[in-house]
């Protein structure tokens, strides 16, 4: 009888697919993952992850799955995720995966523009958005659910499959035909196509990047292997928290690829909305971000401290303050403790960090990494003050999130960090493009070539449409998107994500767009933080009712001006903001306003708040 150890050895290209079987042939009683039932968390050894895969594996080939074909999720993080990700990968299959709150219209743009045959829906509400628009789709052969309840009665489409279902006809398949997975990885090659990830459509519909196995293989030899971002390298002693859309590049690292090749253990945050909650339970030890989730912790401790006693107030008030100590020292050495930066630290945590960190669920990060768009150094600073390694890293899709990163002792701050080994990355010099080249970059645009043919140069050179500079020619600064860059009317290029991003370090000010392209002077539209802003009104007894109302108090955009104000004092005169109007409600992705990923789409913007940004060019000229 052959083992699983001896089927592993037989594949000889390494997929995240024969990662994980490796795992389960290795340790297989090992916990792999975990998630919350009803309460309390259930957990998932190696063997078992393996096996619900395999059978994942198996009923994608009873249903006729070809390589190459497209196997779509769309659901929020769970184990379930997982599962149709390695079992679609491991028949040689490629993984498209959407967000949870991609609208109904997207769903079918996605779906119809990547070919999918099969859809495995997390419930009743993504359910509905793909048989809402099922006649677009004449691709789409099956939709399997993964929760019964408000379907299983309901709808009588034959496409529709329930998970138990999906298993039961993969466990049959796997009787009857027991080496049909093993075949399949067996005949894996380094170019096949292992996932579609598509591009947030800032600027138009999204694109779907289509990244390799070799593509794959390379990222985790340099993130996980090489030690590219952690030091130690990640390992079966880890834990994280997975919470982040699985469907983007970045997160699908941290969780699927991190987990295959180091057996990190991985926790499946139950929403959103408890990833505060989660993490005080979980205490990761690795620990990504997108610049909005620190921000949101940030502004929730400065809340509590101004809400506590007095004495706690002038508590936490005072080690903030020695945190800022701390973070400046740390900027200067480049994250390396002086003899007095350590005996501040080490005061701080007795009287003070150790708890906040405890409270905030970031007692045993040892490495903490903030990506995907930039961030403010503030930010930045606060994390590093309270002792949680911090490091900006940058990549995209497009390069399988191969750039930079700030290494452990050489970081700099208000920057994106190093060239990873291995890779190849200028500046261009006339327009101050990033460039990289590498093995990791992607393969090209779905069924776009023209696409890929801007992006790819015939030197194997992707433009990444960033825009930056070298400091201190070692490290990299971003200072925006190529396409995001205002030219004033007096020709002055200005680089608008700085300025946002100084307004948004306040826990006041949840969104800022900078305004200016072909005018004499840059405004903003801004929006509040309703949950900060509405407890600063609340402690001055400042009625409202609604998100709008908070907005228009004159009491709330005088916080504002005085926010605005403190950042202009930062910028040159043609980089201050004149004049600015609050937005009238919170920016939504499903009213075209924001990304999947909550970018900004700034032509969206400027459309439907028009007459606002009119009115302060107007206001300005009487």
């Amino acid at each position: 009888m052959t083992t699983l150890a001896q089927k592993s050895a037989a594949i000889t290209t390494v997929t995240v697919a024969s990662r994980v079987r490796e795992r389960a042939a290795q340790m297989p009683d090992r916990i792999a993952l975990r998630e919350k039932d009803f309460g309390v968390w259930q957990q998932v050894t190696w063997a078992d992850y393996w096996d619900r895969a395999e059978l994942v594996g198996h009923a994608l080939l009873a249903l006729g799955i070809e390589p190459g074909d497209r196997v779509a999720v769309h659901s929020e993080n769970r184990r379930e995720w997982l599962y149709s990700d390695i079992g679609a990968v491991a028949v040689r299959a490629v993984t498209v995966g959407l967000y949870p709150t991609n609208p109904a219209s997207e769903v079918a743009y996605l779906l119809s523009h990547s070919g999918a045959r099969v859809l495995i829906a997390e419930d009743q509400e993504q359910v509905d958005k793909t048989l809402e628009v099922l006649d677009q789709l004449p691709d789409l052969e099956r939709i399997v659910y993964i929760e019964p309840r408000g379907i299983r009665n309901r709808y009588s489409s034959p496409k529709l499959m329930p998970w138990e279902d999906f298993l039961a006809l993969g466990a049959e398949h796997r009787a009857e035909h027991p080496g049909a997975v093993e075949q399949r990885m067996a005949e894996a090659a380094p170019d096949d196509v292992l996932t579609m990830v598509y591009t947030s459509g800032t600027t138009g519909p999204p694109k779907g990047a289509m990244l390799t196995v070799s593509n794959v293989e390379f990222c985790i030899k340099v993130l996980v292997e090489g030690g590219g971002f952690t030091s130690p390298p990640p390992s079966p002693a880890d834990v994280t928290l997975s919470y982040l859309p699985l469907c983007h590049v970045a997160e699908r690292i941290f969780t699927t690829w991190f987990s295959a090749c180091s057996g990190i253990q991985v926790h499946f945050a139950e929403s959103i909305d408890t990833v505060q909650a989660n993490l005080h339970e979980v205490q990761p030890t690795i620990l990504f971000g997108v610049p909005r989730i620190w921000e949101k912790v940030l502004a929730g401790v400065r809340i509590r401290i101004s809400s506590a006693s007095r004495l706690k107030r002038l508590n936490g008030r005072y080690w903030l303050k020695v945190a800022d100590g701390i973070a400046r020292t740390l900027e200067r050495t480049g994250g390396r403790h002086t003899a007095g930066s350590r005996l501040r630290y080490a005061l701080g945590w007795l009287f003070f960090y150790r708890s906040l960190r405890d409270r905030i669920g970031m007692r045993k990060v040892r490495y903490a990494a903030s990506g995907a768009a930039p961030i403010a150094p503030e930010v930045l600073r606060f994390f590093m003050g309270i002792g949680i390694p911090m490091h900006e890293v940058y990549g995209m899709t497009e390069n399988a999130a191969i750039a930079t990163s700030n290494r452990p002792g050489r970081i700099k701050v208000g920057t994106v960090g190093e060239p990873h080994p291995d890779i190849e990355l200028r500046i261009d010099e006339t327009t101050g493009e990033i460039l990289t080249r590498h093995p990791g970059t992607f393969l090209g645009y779905w069924r776009d070539e023209e696409s890929t043919r801007s992006a790819i140069d015939p030197d194997g050179w992707l433009h990444t449409g960033d825009v930056g500079e070298w400091v201190d020619g070692t490290h990299v600064k971003i200072t925006d998107r190529m396409k995001d860059l205002i030219i004033t009317a007096g020709g002055k290029n200005i680089a608008p994500s700085e300025i946002e991003n100084a307004l948004k370090a306040s826990p006041f000010i949840k969104e800022a767009i900078v305004i200016g392209d072909r005018r004499s002077y840059l405004t903003a539209l801004i929006g509040i933080e309703l949950e900060t802003v509405g407890h600063w009104a609340q402690a001055r007894k400042l009625a409202y009712t609604t998100y709008r109302d908070l907005g228009e108090k004159k009491e709330v955009r005088a916080l504002v001006q005085s926010i605005v104000d403190d950042v202009n004092q930062r910028f040159a005169s043609v980089e201050q903001i004149k004049t600015f109007s609050m937005l009238p409600k919170e920016l939504d992705h499903e009213d075209g306003e924001l990304t999947a990923t909550q970018k900004v789409k700034r032509s969206a913007i400027a459309k439907m708040f028009a007459e606002q940004v009119e009115a302060m060019y107007r206001a300005s000229k009487r």
